[in-house]
């Protein structure tokens, strides 16, 4: 019999009700405090109501006016507990039974129950999913089936399901993040894209990111994650071997015969899941590289949109600019700025903010307020291109580098390439350029990976026909 055939019709009225999320918290730390009861059965309902009652004294509800449930229950301070478990026990969220040695009536969960309330659990958790959704968690379980000597399939059912949790992870983290690129680019203030920032920055996906980047370490645990998956496939398909040859020899029908056919299909099964993990690592591998992609461009977008808003967008928002705009463009503007020189009296005048605003100090000597006419400035769209980040490195840098390690015009990277993080950025720059130019006929060639004494970790490159001129 299926789980959900033994779910009540009952059991989702509490979706339904106005009070579901006190219902819920009351489930939680009813769910919380069972493990620890005095009955092997359960919490008695004495210990329900209590409990119920601690959590309620934390919640905010207003009883100054009187409260009737769906059932038709009137609901007060002194008997919401109470009421409470009623509803539960009535629509099967939890099971009453008499402990004689109690000699009262205690609850406990129903399997279908407890799956409910440990979501519920999952819910109101800040902190879950950072080590049910991790690189470090599949190779945990990987290392543990390695060693293994009776080789536990359900060890590698937990790695594959780590797995796919944790693809579906990096897969909400990138949703989630086109989101805040929708968000940036509606902002028209400085604050409003702090708010978005900071929302991104506190979310709990980037929370789950930073780990993933930190203790977590994607690129520290990749490798070995791949290397074990071998290992095992190799181990298992020679244990698989061995059974064969060992089941040809045997006669049909014994007990021997069928123990070793059985072993046979533990190992198929294993093969078959190991090559489930490998296929997920590689997409996981994917979607991370793509998140990390994701997030430079965001954080590049960020830097542009402000830099817009300090070029145009406080003329376009700015009411005090529009006012003067205004008089500017009147026939009685010398008229009408006179009039207001003689009757406003400021500390400071009005200065539209600049890219340099933001770290000008403010000068001792405060000057006196004399209004002035703006003149219009010229349309920035020309200028578009002065939002475009600028490069790292000049042209003629990248080329010294070039020709620092090009050896009768073939450019070839050496473990002593790469001295500095500058270089690693100079190598990737010269590989973009060969690679992403049209007219180039360069001859690509990227190798094996390669660590020098510093540290450092990268491909061996080889770029023939290089353009020396860049």
């Amino acid at each position: 019999m299926k789980l959900v055939e033994k779910v009540p019709k009952d059991l989702y009225k509490i979706f339904g009700s106005k009070y579901m999320e006190f219902y819920m918290q009351f489930l939680v730390a009813l769910y919380e405090e069972s493990s620890q009861s005095y009955s092997l059965l359960g919490l008695t309902e004495r210990e329900c109501q209590m409990i119920m009652n601690e959590r309620l004294a934390k919640m905010a509800l207003d009883w100054s006016e009187a409260r009737v449930d769906e059932e038709g229950e009137l609901i007060t301070r002194a008997n919401m507990a109470s009421v409470s478990l009623k509803h539960f026990e009535d629509w099967g969220w939890l099971r009453r039974d008499y402990d004689e040695t109690l000699n009262s009536y205690v609850v406990s969960f129903p399997e279908y129950s407890q799956l409910f309330v440990e979501l519920f659990q999952k819910l109101y958790s800040e902190n879950d999913g950072k080590e049910r959704e991790s690189v470090l968690t599949v190779y945990s379980h990987l290392y543990t089936y390695s060693l293994d000597k009776e080789k536990n399939n359900e060890i590698l059912k937990s790695a594959l399901h780590t797995s796919r949790a944790l693809l579906q992870m990096l897969a909400n983290m990138q949703e989630g993040m086109r989101g805040y690129f929708d968000e940036l680019s509606k902002q028209r203030s400085f604050r409003g894209i702090q708010e978005v920032l900071v929302k991104e920055i506190n979310n709990s996906d980037s929370k789950k990111y930073a780990i993933l980047t930190t203790t977590d370490s994607f690129y520290r645990y990749k490798e070995a994650v791949k290397e074990l998956i071998e290992e095992n496939l190799e181990k298992t398909e020679a244990r698989k071997y061995s059974f064969e040859t060992e089941l040809l020899s045997e006669e049909e029908n014994t007990r021997k015969s069928y123990r070793l056919r059985r072993m046979i299909e533990i190992c198929e099964e294993a093969t078959d899941m190991l090559y489930k993990i490998s296929r997920e690592f590689d997409a996981i591998e994917r979607r991370y590289n793509k998140l990390i992609e994701q997030k430079t461009v965001f954080a590049s977008r960020a830097a542009a949109r402000i830099r817009y808003i300090m070029m145009e967008g406080v003329m376009e928002e700015d009411q005090t600019v529009a006012l003067i705009n205004l008089i500017n463009e009147s026939g009685k503007s010398e008229e009408i700025l006179d009039k207001l020189s003689s009757k406003l009296r400021f500390s400071e005048p009005y200065k539209i903010m600049t890219e340099k605003s933001l770290y000008q100090r403010r000068e001792n000597q405060k000057e006196k307020f004399t209004p002035q006419a703006v003149t219009p400035e010229k349309s920035q769209e020309e200028n578009m291109t002065e939002f475009v980040l600028e490069p790292l490195y000049t042209q003629k840098e990248i080329r010294d580098f070039r020709k620092k390690n090009e050896q009768n015009g073939k450019f070839t990277v050496t473990k002593d390439t790469v001295k500095s993080i500058e270089d690693l950025e100079k190598l990737f720059m010269v590989w973009q350029h060969a690679t992403e130019s049209a007219d180039s006929k360069a001859q690509i060639e990227v190798a094996q990976e390669m660590e020098n004494e510093a540290g450092f970790r990268f491909s061996k490159l080889t770029i023939e026909g290089v353009e020396s001129d860049g």
